[in-house]
Parts: structure tokens; sequence; C-alpha cells
């Protein structure tokens, strides 16, 4: 590739780009699967030559479909789904013609280590919790319950398998639901946008101890680039938090870190934004411990 020009991002190793005369292309890789974009149209032709002349390559024209995930384009922008995904794993597990539920966890449940008895098949519950795992690439509406299933890839029993029954039957509802991208007339970095001002904002949040076995703290939060959702995270904390504020606390410092990584990637991408980046937290004591430690 660097015969080319082309150059290895610092912050993510399967991106290349290359900037000539004020354009760019911008080269993903995925073990053997290559998405190539930009806006310099010409360039882009001559390095499907090179790596045509390099390699034994299939062109297969406008991305429609990569590694399971769909790419649907309309005049609102693009929406990225795993519809098929959704409805091959309904099928292997003689859902497809279930009753769905509104949402992928109840409430008040609480996986336990030992809920109910041993599975027979674990390797059964493996896989499906591996491709639910998967399935957050476009789904962050699962992103929590898949983190708790996780938790029982050792031993699950009967009762985790019925919850991530549960969440196929939520997927039943909606199993083309997806993320739209859209231009919003801005590229600011931000964990959550708020609708109207269009000022770069964050948020972040944790279940102080919400973990029954080990009373550790679950952190959530997503991160957005202009407008739009590109980063998000629902997992369990290192430590334990001696509060509340703890715990937020720990959330802010996670999100702020992938906030500062994906403002630093688009950079060297050559998206530049020169607005602050915001980010909104719920718990005041945080807050005040986050404003006394920049000031510092």
């Amino acid at each position: 590739m660097g015969e080319f020009g082309m150059v290895r991002s610092a912050y993510d190793h399967s991106v290349f780009f290359r900037h000539h005369q004020g354009r760019r292309i911008i080269l993903v890789v995925y073990v053997d699967d290559i998405i190539i974009t930009g806006d310099d149209e010409v360039g882009i032709t001559k390095l499907k030559q090179f790596l045509q002349s390099q390699f034994q390559i299939s062109d297969l024209g406008r991305l429609r479909y990569f590694l399971g995930i769909e790419v649907s384009r309309s005049p609102q922008g693009i929406l990225l789904s795993q519809r098929k995904y959704v409805l091959d794993m309904l099928t292997e597990c003689g859902l497809l013609g279930c009753k769905p539920v509104d949402s992928p966890m109840l409430p008040t449940r609480k996986l336990l280590p030992e809920d109910g008895s041993p599975l027979k098949d674990p390797e059964r519950y493996r896989r499906l919790v591996g491709k639910l795992n998967y399935l957050t690439v476009t789904r962050p509406d699962i992103s929590f319950v898949v983190s708790v299933l996780s938790q029982f890839m050792a031993t699950p029993y009967t009762g985790h398998w019925d919850a991530a029954l549960r969440v196929l039957r939520y997927l039943k509802n909606t199993p083309g639901l997806g993320i739209l991208y859209s231009d919003q007339g801005h590229c600011r970095v931000g964990a959550f946008t708020e609708d109207g001002d269009g000022r770069i904002s964050g948020f972040s949040d944790a279940d102080w101890a919400g973990c029954p076995i080990s009373r550790r703290s679950t952190t959530g939060y997503c991160v957005f680039v202009g407008g739009n959702l590109v980063s998000w995270k629902s997992k369990k904390q290192h430590t334990v938090s001696r509060s509340s504020a703890e715990s937020e606390y720990r959330a802010m410092a996670d999100v702020t870190s992938e906030m500062i990584w994906v403002r630093r990637l688009l950079r060297e991408l050559g998206v530049t934004s020169d607005d602050l980046m915001r980010l909104y937290c719920d718990n005041q004591s945080a807050i005040h411990i986050a404003k006394k430690s920049s000031i510092s």
C-alpha cells in the first residue's frame, strides 16, 4: 500500500488513507474484505487497478453488503442494518413464527450464575450470544443485555438461555431496524447532540453496583459525529465503586477517552472540527469532581 502512497492510520490499523491535491482516499480492510471510499474518484480508480495488479481481487461495485451488514441508500441518508442476519438467527432457533416482545430484557430481571439448571448443550448458548454480540454493530439497543449474557458463557444455565431467546423475540418485532447516517451540515464530535441547536454534547451513565454478583457498576455511553451515532458501549467496570459519583466519573472518563480517539482519527483522515466536545452527565457530584479536576 505504501507504493501507492497510502498511509496506515496510527489510531486504527485496519484503516489506510491518502491525501493528494486536496482530495482523499480511505481504505478499510478486514481480513480479505476491503471498502474503498473518498472524494478522489480518479485516485480510487487507479487504486483499484493497482490492487488488481498485486492481488487477485473482485470489484463488487457500490457497497451494498459487507460482513453481514446491509447498506441501503435513500434521500434521507445511508441505513446500516442486519435484517437477513436477524432472520437467519430466528430460523436457526425455530423462532421465526414466535410472538414478539417489546423489550430485550425485563427491567426487574437479574441474572445469577446458577439460574435454573445447567444447559445440556452450552455450545449452542455460546454461538447464539456470539452472534448477538456481532449484531450490536448496528443494534445498540441490545448492547446492555448482550453484555450481561456474555458473562455466563463458561457455564450457562436454562435461565440464561431463556433470557437470550427473549432477545430474539424482541428482534422479531423489528428485524430491519438499523442506524441511519445523514448529512446534518457539520462534523462535530460529541457523545450526544441536542436537537435543534446542533451543539457538541456528550452523554454517559452508569448503573451503580448493578451487578448482583460482583456489585460492580456498568458503564454506558454513546458518541456522535456530525449528529450521527458512531460509537457506543455497555460494559461492566473493572473495579467496585464505593459511590454513585465514583461510578459515574469512571463512565465519564471512558467516554472522554473514546471521544478523543474519534476526534484524532478524524483529524488524521482530514476531517477537522475546532468546536469543543461537550459531555453531559446526570450526576452532580461527578460533574463537580470533573470541573475541579479540569481547573486544577
